[in-house]
């Protein structure tokens, strides 16, 4: 009963002991203690250190970040000057040389009706604005006359400016877009263009050019019944090789080859690979596509 009666007589104390006891605390002692902690009149203490401490620990951390910082910017520098901008130190994967086609808009599938001009017209476009490098006056321009039939091996540094051959798109003639702006594709004759991707001072063929050829990849061949060649018979000539990079060869343009499907069979997906033909180049991994050759789908409608 006495215990009683001084709980009952001093209820403050007893929710002290209490709140001791299951050691809780309210939310007012711990935004205090929160407060206290940031800063402590007192002691002149932010965080639990002095003015002083602060200023000694980011001096220690701003001299370490620094000195870390150094030893990257070291270390870079050391394997840059191991590098040449002109000429890629390790070339084993990129050679013998991969192809593309233009146009290229929706995969590797061409597909359009010859009486349905919106179904051609983006071909025709992307392959205007493809060739607005090869204009005859633009090549005249920036570009130099070469001697075919041989590499065109320019010495001195590498780091000097190297000239360019000309490559004019009327080489490509009935696919040069210039007598027929719709290259062949309003009449059911499209013209494809095949280009060999740029390796840094390789040179095709080992002094024969590399020549291209088409053929239906599967199915009946006699559904591709004719193919022509630009220019030429559809070869790359020597005079464009080799190639010097985009640093010191600024106004190169790759050659093309144009492939004109002038007899396709009709209404009929048609699989067609193109391949390069020439000494050291590699046409038959079946794991790489653009090694080599590369593979569409025609398919040309009524």
């Amino acid at each position: 009963e006495n215990k009683h009666e001084e709980k009952v007589q001093d209820p403050d104390r007893g929710e002290d002991e209490t709140r001791a006891e299951m050691g809780n605390k309210t939310w007012a002692d711990l935004a205090g203690e929160m407060k206290m902690f940031l800063w402590n009149p007192e002691e002149r203490t932010c965080l639990g250190r002095t003015a002083k401490s602060w200023g000694l620990i980011l001096l220690f951390y701003f001299i370490f970040y620094m000195c870390l910082a150094g030893m990257f910017a070291f270390c870079m520098y050391v394997m840059l000057l191991t590098l040449s901008p002109y000429t890629p130190t390790y070339q084993d994967r990129v050679s013998p040389p991969g192809v593309m086609i233009r146009p290229y808009l929706n995969g590797f599938t061409i597909a359009f009706n010859v009486s349905q001009p919106s179904t051609w017209q983006p071909y025709v476009d992307s392959m205007h604005h493809f060739l607005a490098a090869y204009d005859d006056k633009v090549q005249e321009e920036k570009n130099i006359e070469c001697v075919s039939g041989q590499y065109f091996i320019q010495g001195g540094n590498e780091s000097e400016e190297k000239k360019a051959c000309q490559f004019k798109r009327s080489l490509l003639q009935n696919c040069s877009g210039i007598e027929d702006p719709t290259f062949g594709y309003s009449k059911g004759q499209p013209c494809i263009l095949l280009k060999m991707n740029r390796i840094i001072g390789y040179r095709p063929g080992a002094g024969v050019p590399v020549s291209v050829d088409c053929k239906a990849q599967k199915g009946n061949e006699s559904d591709l019944r004719s193919v022509d060649f630009y220019p030429g018979n559809g070869t790359f000539d020597l005079m464009y090789y080799p190639y010097y990079g985009k640093i010191t060869h600024v106004n190169y343009t790759s050659p093309l080859v144009a492939m004109h499907f002038t007899d396709v069979k009709k209404n009929y997906l048609i699989p067609i690979q193109c391949s390069l033909n020439g000494k050291g180049i590699i046409n038959d991994v079946n794991r790489d596509r653009f090694l080599g050759r590369i593979i569409f789908t025609l398919s040309i409608g009524k």
